[in-house]
């Protein structure tokens, strides 16, 4: 067993049970422990488990870029034939309905559907990328404990979000044991809005929702009127430099919980297909929360919303709360709703839909 195959045990408990909202400052005093790669000691520490023989000497040089720059690229980490049997299948679940992406047009004329979050509770060749063995004791050996899949985001092409940090969406207790890739279904090509990041800018501090003074119910309007221009000011102010990330098919880049990354604007309407997958990983033995939201993670309270068997067996396996397809589909709505408009407007067209199923 590596020492990577252990859960956190956070030096201080936090009872969730008394808190009222799941915010970082409602947390203990976070005295760690840090992940093992987000310690002072860390180049001490990475040569002292390749001494030992625990990692390789790859796995060293791959730490160190960890640690240096906060993002590795592995090229050529994923057979072509397992990514076009992954993609045909969620192509599949969408022309039977299983899956239903929004339509967010970036052109006139834009055919290609929008992003899709957690495909893997619907498709099950998703399901298997996320939780590839190979991908996971990668992301163990940069946490330095045992990774915990968790979120799966599939998209035919660019977000062109502006630059944030995974951990405002998705926070952990003890901080920083997150981490996520983004895995190219095809050849990038640099007009259609590749994914862009900031190496290095993991190593400053954490912005989250009440360093910005975001309260809870403004939802993601808060997210974008507030906290996306703070860190474009952040950018400015440290003169980071960004990265554009021009991978082929089969490459796959992992991040650190606060690297800044967003997705680039798209170049004409010539090559919008930008298909990718990203996977989002906890780590056993953390709390996992939303601090946006200031919400427990689904797998936090012991939900797994798997549409299908997962151990051969007619029902869920991992299932406690068992969605049927057209409700999983209602969910995925409603999530975008609240992410554009805030709970206001979510909760305003919620009462629309239900006056209208119920008369």
């Amino acid at each position: 067993m590596k020492f990577f195959d252990l859960p956190v045990v956070p030096h201080t408990a936090a009872d969730l049970v008394r808190m009222p909202v799941y915010r970082a400052n409602r947390f203990p005093v976070d005295d760690g422990p840090a992940p093992w790669l987000d310690r002072p000691d860390a180049a001490e520490l990475i040569a002292h488990h390749l001494q030992e023989g625990s990692i390789t000497e790859d796995e060293a040089l791959l730490c160190h870029q960890w640690l240096r720059d906060g993002y590795v690229i592995c090229e050529g980490f994923y057979d072509e034939d397992l990514l076009d049997r992954t993609w045909a299948a969620y192509e599949q679940a969408i022309a039977d309905g299983s899956v239903t992406p929004p339509c967010e047009p970036m052109f006139e004329g834009d055919k290609l559907p929008g992003r899709v979050s957690n495909p893997h509770f619907l498709v099950p060749a998703v399901d298997r990328m996320l939780f590839e063995p190979r991908m996971g004791r990668l992301v163990s050996l940069f946490l330095g404990v045992k990774a915990a899949p968790f979120q799966t985001i599939i998209g035919h092409k660019s977000s062109q979000q502006l630059a944030h940090s995974d951990s405002i969406h998705m926070t952990t207790y003890p901080q920083g044991y997150l981490a996520a890739n983004w895995i190219a279904f095809e050849d990038i090509h640099p007009d259609s809005g590749p994914l862009v990041y900031y190496p290095g800018s993991h190593r400053l501090p954490y912005v989250l929702s009440d360093d910005l003074g975001i309260p809870v119910e403004m939802g993601y309007g808060g997210y974008h009127r507030i906290y996306e221009p703070a860190i474009q000011k952040l950018i400015a102010e440290h003169a980071l430099r960004p990265k554009i990330y021009m991978p082929k098919k089969g490459d796959v880049l992992l991040w650190h919980a606060n690297l800044l990354h967003g997705g680039s604007a798209l170049n004409g309407s010539a090559h919008p297909s930008r298909k990718a997958l990203v996977c989002h990983f906890f780590a056993e033995g953390c709390t996992c929360y939303h601090d946006l939201t200031g919400t427990l993670s689904h797998s936090q309270v012991g939900r797994d919303l798997y549409t299908y068997p997962t151990d051969g067996s007619r029902g869920p396996a991992r299932a406690r709360v068992h969605l049927a397809g057209r409700t999983a589909n209602l969910l995925q709505r409603a999530h975008a709703v609240w992410r554009k408009d805030g709970t206001g407007v979510l909760a305003s067209k919620t009462l629309k839909y239900l006056k209208k199923r119920l008369g």
